[in-house]
């Protein structure tokens, strides 16, 4: 096999934007066993660089990422527990996240598009949620994602027919914050990330706990907050018509 087809996790970072891009080209970009694995150290390695601040998960061509390879599997590996394992990786990623798709998320590729924060699509996507197929249980932590992502109704219509849905059809349950026009999806996503790049760590991470399900650090972020220094910089800046410079970074 060429090496450009390999199956493989390839990263980028520039401008403050970590971009990790899913690539089997062979296989619709299904995730191999090894990208599973593989897949949580490549994020923690990304949370802990400093420059990065917002990070972009893609599929590599016309494809986001059809689920999982079963072929790559040995004997003794639980498929679930690979993806739950990535799939929480990807939840727990301290900065803001964007799932940018075109062509096919299904599988696992819909467990960890619905795992990042944000997600952009562009028009002529599919979306599925197929363990259905495969008469798999969907792990609770997985479900209860997708659930409080599209609400019961939708959540059941897709894990008990396993059938696809449309960028319209996901538009409309939520699944989706934005859907662009044919061959705008990637000046879209790196124009919007370099918004998000730009703005309040302190802000974004904070909200980021509070906005998935945290009640217990009201106080931790008050102490953040008043000893960064943010809010004082952004209301200078908006009052001298200038671009803020956000100094507030997360400790360890």
């Amino acid at each position: 096999m060429d090496a450009a087809q390999e199956p493989a996790l390839l990263h980028t970072v520039a401008d403050g934007v970590a971009t990790v891009v899913i690539s089997h080209p062979a296989k619709r970009n299904a995730m191999t066993a090894p990208m599973w694995r593989a897949l949580p150290d490549l994020l923690a390695g990304l949370a802990a660089d400093p420059t990065v601040r917002v990070l972009v998960l893609t599929g590599a061509g016309p494809t986001f990422c059809a689920g999982a390879d079963i072929s790559s599997l040995g004997g003794d590996e639980d498929l679930r527990a690979l993806s739950v394992t990535a799939e929480e990786a990807v939840a727990a990623f301290p900065k803001p996240t964007l799932a940018a798709i075109r062509g096919f998320c299904v599988g696992g590729g819909s467990q960890l598009a619905a795992a990042c924060d944000l997600r952009f699509a562009e028009e002529g996507a599919s979306f599925g949620v197929t363990p259905a197929k495969l008469g798999i249980v969907y792990s609770a932590s997985s479900t209860r994602r997708l659930t409080t992502l599209v609400g019961p109704a939708v959540a059941k219509y897709l894990l008990f027919s396993a059938e696809l849905i449309d960028t319209e059809h996901a538009l409309r349950a939520g699944f989706l914050n934005e859907l662009l026009p044919a061959g705008q999806l990637d000046k879209r996503v790196a124009d919007f990330a370099r918004i998000l790049a730009s703005r309040s760590q302190l802000t974004q991470a904070a909200a980021k706990e509070f906005a998935d399900g945290r009640t217990d650090r009201d106080a931790h972020w008050a102490e953040q907050a008043a000893g960064s220094g943010d809010a004082a910089e952004g209301v200078a800046a908006f009052l001298e018509r200038r671009t803020p410079s956000f100094t507030w970074t997360a400790q360890g």
